[in-house]
């Protein structure tokens, strides 16, 4: 089918990206997610696919597991969201198990109509699922012209550091901040060094991983991916990363009402996922005009740094992001074999039509 064959240096099969877009839409409408629903939930998957690595395991592999827990219960389709608590410059939503990529759109947009009235707002949801990459909902602000910044809390896969013992998650952020006339600045990363896809990809192809991915259960370093598999993942900046992760949870779980730590993301039928949604108006800080001006000086003086390898110039956070998807864009989006096979089957499943 359309793009088989060829590869952006990975060998993967390529697909244009409108139809993994309308499959996507038409597997979660089959699903019984609402017209709304189904194209955010369907553009979310299709800019991790753009964006990242296809062996990350955020692009159409997601479908899965949306379809694992519709039929569990654990995702409602259309689910009633609610706002429970308000004010000027903060809100609370309760997702009642929603698509997390609905309920973090919600609380970003949210936000970012509050900020536009206070300054900065914080809006926090509870009773979530998986909302997918945080730069997507960061990035909903910075479009708008505001800083956006996305957080939320996972399953337990980071020891706290010094332990072997997985308590606490990802926990990934996303931080985009608007630019004029060019694109935001988007820093999108989870706060372990790496994570089980990668590590699961390294392992097919027998390669090494890098030693400050994770620990074996039993609490050495490795490089082996399959002891890696067993044990707890390492978080980036060693006891740094611990404790932002922990301060994550902190925020995106305790505080919000969902689960946190070992409970969180545990059980299909109830994922309870919490995320923490901040945007900033830097209009309220200084004229729009003038902020842009002080942020195009600062981004120029990083960019003129000398890099070390003139093979590798200096980047601002976004930019591999920005030229991946301008490249796959051109020639296709790669989609692992296994997940091919898989998304076929979930066709045949559905009764959709298959672009595989």
């Amino acid at each position: 089918m359309a793009g088989q064959g060829r590869d952006l240096g990975e060998g993967f099969p390529l697909f244009p990206e409108e139809a993994l877009r309308q499959f996507a839409v038409e597997a979660l409408l089959a699903l019984g997610a609402p017209e709304e629903e189904a194209a955010l939930v369907a553009d979310g998957l299709i800019t991790a696919s753009l964006w990242w690595h296809p062996a990350q395991g955020q692009g159409l592999e997601k479908l899965f597991r949306y379809r694992r827990q519709v039929e569990i219960g654990g995702i409602v389709p259309g689910a009633p969201m609610a706002w429970v608590r308000e004010g000027p410059a903060f809100a609370l939503l309760d997702a009642a198990k929603g698509f997390g990529y609905v309920a973090a759109r919600r609380a970003m947009q949210r936000a970012v109509e509050k900020a536009r009235e206070v300054g900065v707002a914080a809006v926090g949801v509870r009773h979530s699922n998986h909302f997918g990459i945080a730069g997507y909902h960061a990035l909903a602000a910075a479009q708008q012209g505001l800083i956006g910044w996305a957080m939320t809390n996972a399953k337990a896969e980071m020891a706290p550091w010094g332990s072997a013992k997985p308590v606490l998650g990802t926990n990934p952020w996303g931080i985009a901040v608007p630019r004029s006339g060019a694109a935001p600045i988007v820093l999108d990363m989870a706060l372990t060094a790496s994570g089980k896809g990668m590590m699961r990809w390294y392992q097919q192809v027998g390669r090494p991983i890098p030693a400050h991915w994770a620990l074996t259960p039993d609490g050495r370093r490795t490089t082996d991916p399959a002891e890696a598999m067993e044990g707890p993942l390492l978080p980036i900046g060693e006891y740094k990363g611990y404790g932002l992760s922990l301060i994550t949870d902190i925020l995106a779980g305790v505080m919000t009402g969902a689960l946190f730590g070992l409970s969180v993301f545990q059980d299909d039928a109830n994922h309870d996922v919490g995320h923490w949604m901040l945007a900033v108006d830097p209009g309220a800080f200084m004229p729009h005009e003038e902020f842009a001006e002080r942020l195009e000086a600062l981004l120029q003086e990083v960019k003129r740094a000398p890099s070390i390898d003139p093979e590798r110039p200096v980047l601002l956070p976004g930019e591999v992001e920005q030229g991946r998807m301008d490249q796959r864009r051109r020639e296709g989006i790669p989609v692992l074999p296994e997940t091919v096979r898989g998304l076929k089957e979930l066709a045949r499943d559905l009764g959709i039509p298959s672009p595989f």
